[in-house]
């Protein structure tokens, strides 16, 4: 039986692209083998947001060059679309595929098996019109699924390659992505998360169809599981959405409403689709419907011709719009984008000092939002016992002697909470799984929660009889 083996660098939408390559691969009777095994196909699925993605693409397809000098080498992805000429100059690289091309590597796989020739399948993205179908029914993962929604953006901020790698908007037909989540949804998964390189941009290109159109229709699959939208933009956030939003009982009160700058001669220059008081006024209105709503954000530091008081601007707006969380990035100069030729760059250190405060205060507004949750009850779904989670959990609490039967999660806000399972409960019917919980205590990433009870089931008949719950909620109470 052939193998085949997978490394996959950037973003959700490149995982799920691969988990979606791996289901074409697997339905022609191959078996899927760890990057670092002799494989008799690699498929190297790039990133190319910045040089450093570049850079790490080329070190796996050399890594996997030499792992067997033998295998058909595939690369794919953002930099396979930028630079496929560079890319298969690598010695050892036999196939180059384009990012509307990803459905129909294993074809493209067997033509160079077949003609014994390395060849490229890269045409120009700008020109693809059709959403590429990739059916992806379940994740190694078990405790969230990702469900690609559209591909490519139309915006062209002059810091961002993407278009250029991934064309303009293609939506995923409604009726695709309500199947592929009730797929899901029957596998198990508890959490679907609606992702896309634009998600918020979701149905620009059909008439009459927007994304609130397709949380509606996914409102309307009758399992339990909840939705998470991974990004959406401010100038995409209208009144109809906001009512979706507000109505919803599968729609979690989380939003990542990416704002970059705090100000407004800033975002012009990144050729943003808002100002300052726009966004703040969306964000007011969202917080009036949904009070408990949390709110996460990107922020570029040190964009070209950033003065000292356009950052202080943009410090006192961040800290005004109380975020949940901050994802912080310095400004990295990209070849191919309008900002690549912007005069006025900001020095490295200039930018250190600026990344190092702005994460200083993104870590003040984590931890006030995540205060004002102690004492009340979350549902959180389990992702993993502690013993496999990351070091920031293990950091946290492993020393604690009821660590062995910890479980760490996420809720819908997105706090990430460690708790102890009920004992006599095995851990691995927990993971996945939807479990109430109470918020005692705020720690410096992974908060601290007590059990109450276990809301989902991985099979109906292990859920809990009457005295079994009752016996829970007398060691909580």
């Amino acid at each position: 039986m052939p193998t085949v083996a997978f490394h996959t660098l950037g973003c959700k939408v490149n995982f799920y692209d691969t988990e979606g390559i791996w289901q074409t691969f697997k339905r022609r009777g191959y078996t899927q083998v760890p990057f670092d095994s002799v494989a008799d196909v690699y498929v190297v699925n790039t990133c190319t947001v910045t040089h450093t993605g570049d850079r790490k693409s080329r070190q796996m397809i050399r890594r996997a060059v030499r792992t067997n000098p033998d295998a058909v080498v595939v690369v794919t992805g953002c930099y396979a679309q930028i630079a496929p000429d560079e890319i298969a100059r690598i010695q050892g690289v036999d196939l180059v595929v384009g990012n509307d091309q990803k459905s129909k590597i294993v074809d493209h796989v067997e033509a160079v098996l077949a003609e014994r020739k390395p060849y490229l399948a890269v045409g120009n993205i700008m020109k693809a019109n059709e959403f590429d179908e990739l059916d992806v029914p379940y994740f190694e993962e078990r405790s969230r699924a990702n469900l690609k929604i559209q591909d490519g953006c139309n915006n062209f901020c002059t810091f961002c390659i993407i278009p250029r790698a991934r064309g303009l908007i293609r939506s995923r037909k409604p009726e695709n992505v309500v199947q592929q989540a009730t797929k899901l949804a029957r596998a198990g998964y508890r959490e679907i998360v609606l992702t896309g390189i634009h998600t918020g941009g979701y149905g620009e290109d059909f008439e009459h169809y927007r994304l609130a159109d397709l949380l509606m229709d996914l409102e309307r699959i009758d399992l339990p599981f909840r939705i998470r939208i991974s990004s959406i933009e401010a100038s995409e956030i209208d009144h109809r959405l906001m009512d979706v939003l507000a109505a919803s009982n599968k729609v979690v009160p989380h939003l990542h409403i990416p704002l970059q700058a705090g100000s407004d001669p800033v975002l012009r220059r990144m050729h943003r689709h808002y100002t300052t008081a726009e966004y703040a006024d969306k964000l007011r209105e969202l917080r009036r419907r949904l009070p408990d709503l949390a709110v996460t954000t990107d922020v570029i530091v040190g964009f070209p011709g950033e003065t000292d008081e356009q950052f202080e601007e943009t410090y006192a707006f961040v800290r005004a719009q109380a975020y949940a969380q901050l994802h912080v990035f310095p400004y990295s100069p990209r070849r191919g984008t309008a900002a690549y030729k912007f005069k006025d760059q900001v020095p490295e250190d200039v930018k250190r000092e600026r990344v190092a405060r702005m994460i200083a205060l993104g870590d003040d507004l984590r931890q006030a939002y995540a205060a004002s949750f102690v004492g009340r009850d979350l549902e959180v779904i389990a992702e993993s016992p502690l013993a496999s989670a990351d070091d920031e959990a293990r950091r946290a609490y492993s020393h604690l002697p009821e660590a062995s039967r910890m479980l760490v999660g996420y809720d819908g806000h997105y706090l990430r909470v460690a708790f102890e399972a009920p004992s006599g409960v095995p851990l691995e019917s927990m993971v996945g799984e939807v479990i109430r919980v109470r918020m005692t205590g705020v720690g410096p990433g992974v908060h601290r929660a007590v059990f109450l009870e276990q809301v989902t089931f991985p099979d109906e008949e292990q859920a809990p009889g009457e005295e079994q719950a009752m016996e829970w909620r007398r060691m909580t109470s």
